[in-house]
Formats: structure tokens, C-alpha cells, sequence
């Protein structure tokens, strides 16, 4: 349990409830460690990190921290005035970045990440459901919860660790995979990154972290994938594997068919063709799948058995989940958040939707990236037959004068949407009720609290249901 540099036998983690820490701190508790930490509320996750004996303060003050915490563990949100971290720092406790102790918990086992500007948390999720299918049992921590409180890590007992590499803060640095996968390299993060030509170093850098011998699963499709593959061509030993529906892929995409809520794939993969079923919707949800197939063949794992086993995976919490049906409506959650998220999705539920309308209620997420991306966000929104957009989710930003969500009705309106704000949070369920006929889909779409609309709208589609 013990790390030269990182001692995590008893760790303390501030935001206990975040994706990435609370499944660092699951892994760890199922590990034997004592694990403690605080969260600002209650919730789901926390509850289910109790179960495992975990401490769990809601609130965050210097008392929380227990005696003999081995290190606190924090992730880029927590802010340096933060008075967990500020006792941490007096009273000598080593200050951990959630990426080292999830660097530590992948020593000594098979490592393989998954990097991308989007798309992660798919296809890590996948990858840890497929191998677990064939008994493999991977360990795994994931961005997003595959279908309970809690289920976005495991401790397995296999040798292969398969973890979601974030680029947003050059966190993903300090793996060292043998296997990575590059979904798709754009610019995003705009409050750590200035320019593309920083993101192309920042993932060149990534990728000089692969073991060597080990194997970079990577787009054939995506610009700014292939210009990667490019730079990083001089590396010896490095095992290079395209995959996508361009004619030089070493794995390529030679049809996705729609089958409603699902898709059917067909790729060529060793001169053979394969074919097997995604139970997701949507292109882009079937190339993850078969990036995930790819690089689970460089792990050695036959690719039939994977490709059947992939067809197990049937969605992770957030990424177009269906919450419900009332009133011949169904309401999807979407955590898209940048344009190209919200393009993909909206392509995807344009086809499962048939004839039925595709109604959006959107919510911007940061300043930094409504400021850089409004007018793509706007051309995404004009996808949907009707949106309703809400004020922007700060998350751990501060305003910025003049950003709003103003910026992105205007550039949807431009691109021909009907699209109208929404500046009262409660009131959004009952508009997107009234707004709804039966054989529509709802979609709550953003990174931040919208999710929580999705089963209110429903509820409000049951009350106004004929014969309710």
C-alpha cells in the first residue's frame, strides 16, 4: 500500500465525491486502506463510500482531517484557500494530485489509458466492461458511473488497469500505459491551454510516456489525431495502430448501421472482417468501440471474444441514458458539454428519433469555454428542432464580464435554431413539458446540475398525460 513518494495507507481526499477521487478512494478502501475525506454535500456516491468503511465528512474544515492521515489527496478544482489543504500544508501532511495516486494504484499492473479531447469516460467504460464479460477482471476507474453510485472504479484481480487519462491538466503526464488510446485531440480547457500547438505538445508528451514496446491506439478520422501520429512517427518503439473509416486505417470502420437505440459495426481488422453490435446509438459512440477493440487486441485479447463482449456494454450514467417515458416522450441525459459532444449526440438521437422531434434544454458549462466555443455551440444547438438554453454552470470558475449564455441563443439563432433562454432553473421542466408531444425526445444536455431535470420533466409529462 505504501508508495515511495506517495503514502496513500491512510489518505484524506477534499471532493471525496468527484468522479475521478471518489473512485481513487473506492479502489484504495477496497484495498485495505483507511480512507477519509469531505465533499460539500451528501450524495449517492458518498453514501456508497461509507458502505466500504470509508470516513466521510460534508463540509470542508481543518478539523476533518483525521489523525495519522498519510497524505491528502486533491484534484485540480480544490482551491489553495481550501482549509482541509491549508492544514494539510501546516501540519507537514504530503499534498497528493489525484493523478499520482492513480499512478500509483496502475504499478505493477498492465496499464492502459484512455486520452482524448472527448470520449474518454465511453470508452474506458467499454474497455472495463467488455474484459470483465470475459472474466478478465480488470481494475478500472472512470470519469462517470456505468450503472450505480460507486461503479466508476474497481479493484479487480486481473493484471490490466484501465483508467481514464485527463488531458484538461496535463494530469494524464504522469502515466506510463502499455497500451493508450487518442480518441481525438481539439482544443478545449482554454484556462490551460492557449493554443492547439500547446494541446499537440501536451498529448505528444502523453504519448512519450508509453512504455516501450507498447502500442498507441489512435483516430485515423480526427485532424488533429493524425497530426499527432505524425510527430510522434520517429519513435521505434512505439507500435502505432490507426482506427476509423479512413481508407489507410490499420483498423478500419467499414459500416455503423443504426438499429434504434443501437448500432450494428462492421470493421476490418488483420485483413478479416468483423462484425458485432454496440447497445448504444450513434457513429461516434461505435467508433469508441471499436478504438476499445483495438487496443484490447494489443493486450492480447482475441478480438471475436471482445468484439461479442463489447455488445454487453450498454451505457454509462449521463451518456445518453434514457431516464424514462411519460406520455409517449422519452428523456435522455447527455453530459456533452463542448460542440463536438453536443453535435455527436444530437446526430445520434436524430436517428433514434425517427419522426419524433429531438427538444433540447441545454446548459452551458464554465465561462472560459462559453467565451471560446459559443458560436460552435450555437451551430450544435441548431441540430435540434427546439432548445431551451440555461444560465451557465460555473463550476470552479468565476464570471467573466459580458459571457453568457446570451452568446450561444445568439450563434444558434444565426445558424437557424429555435432556440429561446431560460433563466430560472426551476421553471425549466414545465416549459419543456409544455413544449413536448408524444413521440418526441427529450434531451437534458451540459456537465453540470441539468441532469437533474430530466426525471422532473418527466414527472411534469405525467401530470399533463391524458387520463393522468
Amino acid at each position: 500500500m505504501n508508495d515511495a513518494a506517495h503514502d496513500l495507507h491512510a489518505p484524506h481526499f477534499i471532493g471525496i465525491g468527484g468522479a475521478g477521487m471518489s473512485g481513487l478512494a473506492k479502489i484504495l478502501a477496497v484495498r485495505g486502506a483507511q480512507v477519509s475525506g469531505s465533499d460539500a454535500k451528501e450524495s449517492e456516491t458518498v453514501l456508497a463510500l461509507r458502505a466500504l468503511g470509508a470516513r466521510v465528512f460534508v463540509g470542508h474544515a481543518a478539523e476533518n482531517l483525521p489523525a495519522g492521515t498519510s497524505s491528502v489527496v486533491v484534484s485540480s478544482a480544490i482551491r489553495a484557500d481550501n482549509p482541509e489543504l491549508a492544514a494539510a500544508r501546516e501540519r507537514g501532511i504530503p499534498v497528493v494530485h489525484r493523478s499520482d495516486a492513480l499512478a500509483a494504484l496502475m504499478g505493477g499492473r498492465r496499464a492502459l489509458a484512455v486520452a482524448g479531447t472527448h470520449g474518454k469516460t465511453t470508452t474506458t467504460s467499454m474497455l472495463a466492461v467488455s474484459l470483465g464479460e470475459l472474466g478478465l477482471d480488470p481494475s478500472y476507474a472512470i470519469g462517470g458511473d456505468l450503472d450505480a453510485p460507486g461503479s466508476n472504479a474497481h479493484h479487480g484481480t486481473g493484471d490490466i488497469f484501465v483508467a481514464e487519462a485527463d488531458e484538461s491538466d496535463r494530469s494524464f503526464h504522469k502515466y506510463a500505459p502499455e497500451v493508450a488510446i487518442v480518441l481525438n485531440v481539439e482544443l478545449d480547457h482554454h484556462a490551460n491551454y492557449a493554443s492547439i500547438e500547446e494541446i499537440h505538445e501536451s498529448f505528444e508528451t502523453f504519448v512519450g510516456r508509453i512504455v516501450p514496446g507498447g502500442t498507441l491506439v489512435i483516430s485515423a478520422d480526427h485532424e488533429g489525431a493524425r497530426e499527432l501520429t505524425r510527430r510522434v512517427a520517429g519513435r521505434a518503439d512505439l507500435n502505432t495502430v490507426t482506427v476509423g473509416a479512413a481508407e489507410d486505417a490499420d483498423v478500419r470502420v467499414l459500416s455503423v448501421r443504426a438499429r434504434g437505440m443501437s448500432s450494428e459495426v462492421t470493421v476490418l481488422l488483420g485483413g478479416e472482417e468483423l462484425s458485432f453490435t454496440v447497445s448504444v446509438p450513434g457513429r461516434h459512440y461505435a467508433h469508441n468501440a471499436v478504438a476499445a477493440l483495438a487496443a484490447g487486441v494489443a493486450l492480447g485479447v482475441p478480438a471475436a471474444d471482445l468484439a461479442k463482449a463489447l455488445g454487453s456494454y450498454t451505457g454509462v450514467r449521463r451518456r445518453l441514458q434514457l431516464k424514462g417515458e411519460a406520455a409517449g416522450v422519452q428523456v435522455i441525459d447527455s453530459y456533452a458539454h463542448h460542440p463536438t459532444e453536443m453535435a455527436a449526440d444530437l446526430d445520434a438521437i436524430r436517428e433514434a428519433a425517427g419522426a419524433g422531434r429531438v427538444l433540447v434544454v441545454f446548459q452551458p458549462h464554465l465561462f472560459s469555454r462559453t467565451q471560446q466555443l459559443a458560436e460552435e455551440m450555437g451551430d450544435a444547438l441548431a441540430m435540434a428542432d427546439a432548445s431551451v438554453v440555461l444560465d451557465i454552470y460555473p463550476a470552479r470558475e468565476d464570471p467573466i464580464p459580458g459571457v453568457t449564455s446570451e452568446l450561444i441563443i445568439d450563434a444558434a439563432r444565426r445558424a437557424g435554431a429555435d432556440v429561446a433562454a431560460e433563466h430560472e432553473f426551476a421553471a425549466a421542466p414545465a416549459r419543456l413539458a409544455a413544449m413536448a408531444k408524444s413521440g418526441d425526445l427529450v434531451l437534458t444536455m451540459g456537465a453540470g446540475d441539468v441532469t437533474n431535470l430530466g426525471p422532473e420533466i418527466l414527472a411534469r409529462l405525467a401530470d399533463v398525460a391524458p387520463g393522468a
